[in-house]
């Protein structure tokens, strides 16, 4: 298979040792930053939460959950998203509901936004009745979307030059933890935003990390996937290794579970994996976008990543299966179709 890394366009990466500015600055995006985390649940009360008025654009897999807590906590909430039947079940649990992301904006003081991919994230955000047109001073617009640096930034621009502040929050974890409200939030853009949002972090996730510069968040973000999903391809590689010489894929989970590269997602997702079974917790669209966006990422800097365009070549594969709405480790098949055409 040959290595091949897709081109995305970013804006250059910079390093540097200065502190980093609060402020978007002359290089535009740099990875130099300080890292601030939560051990402990901001103090705000359930009434206190009750006072500030939230925003959630996108109700999908991760999106519902995450409001479905917020509403659960006390928070006053509105919801849209683009399919309207999506929000009723969280109007039936008290939320409020707005025929678009400008309305959402103009209503709320504070928004989130949950969307698939960089050109939905930016649409939901810029686009004709999109969120920049209700949004005002004063106001603020978390964006937990993965998406790459530039388009963050873009979104980031467009949402301060209406006096709001910005937040990028892309989070690590997929459906299960989003339901359970333990959730990571990898932030970056306006520190004061970040304090102001804190306690609704909170009730989504387990930890915060404030990571300076918008850019750097959706860099982190990036990383952190590309790293999943080049180890959940190299899994998929040793489960049917050990089938074909004769083992006990079942006991390879065990095995790895007990040792030192024990991850949760072998033990969580080994199991449906031998079956051939591969219920979505996130999607293997979106990792393999992630894959594509984490490349274009090493490319802005001339990072060699071969083993990760390499497991992105199976991701490509997995797709061109049918499998883009399956989990992500339904990428195993793209190598039982290799072993096929080699039988």
């Amino acid at each position: 298979m040959a290595l091949c890394s897709i081109f995305c366009p970013l804006i250059p990466l910079r390093f540097r040792s200065k502190p980093i500015s609060p402020f978007l600055s002359k290089p535009l995006f740099s990875l130099s930053f300080r890292v601030y985390s939560s051990q402990q649940p901001s103090p705000s009360t359930k009434d206190e939460l009750g006072t500030v008025s939230i925003g959630f654009l996108g109700l999908g897999i991760m999106g519902s959950p995450m409001a479905q807590n917020l509403i659960k906590a006390g928070c006053d909430v509105t919801v849209w998203n683009r399919t309207k039947s999506k929000c009723d079940p969280l109007i039936g649990l008290g939320a409020k509901y707005k025929s678009s992301p400008e309305e959402v904006t103009a209503a709320c003081d504070l928004t989130f936004a949950m969307l698939a991919d960089p050109e939905s994230a930016i649409d939901v955000a810029c686009g004709k009745n999109g969120a920049v047109s209700g949004i005002s001073s004063g106001k603020g617009y978390v964006d937990v979307s993965t998406v790459d640096a530039a388009s963050s930034m873009l979104i980031s621009k467009q949402i301060k030059d209406t006096g709001a502040l910005f937040l990028e929050a892309p989070v690590s974890g997929s459906k299960k933890p989003a339901e359970d409200g333990q959730l990571i939030f990898l932030t970056a853009g306006d520190k004061l935003l970040y304090e102001k949002a804190a306690p609704f972090l909170d009730i989504m996730g387990k930890s915060r990390f404030y990571l300076g510069e918008v850019g750097n968040g959706a860099a982190m973000k990036l990383v952190v996937n590309m790293i999943m999903g080049s180890m959940m391809a190299s899994f998929a590689e040793g489960i049917l290794l050990s089938e074909k010489v004769g083992l006990d894929p079942n006991v390879l989970v065990e095995v790895v579970s007990q040792g030192a590269i024990n991850a949760p997602m072998y033990s969580l997702k080994g199991p449906s994996m031998i079956k051939s079974v591969y219920p979505t917790a996130f999607p293997l669209k979106h990792q393999q976008k992630d894959m594509r966006l984490a490349l274009g990422l090493a490319e802005s800097v001339s990072q060699s990543t071969p083993i990760a365009a390499a497991a992105n070549e199976l991701y490509k594969v997995a797709k061109s299966y049918g499998l883009s709405d399956e989990d992500f480790s339904a990428v195993i098949e793209a190598l039982k179709a290799a072993k096929s055409q080699k039988a």
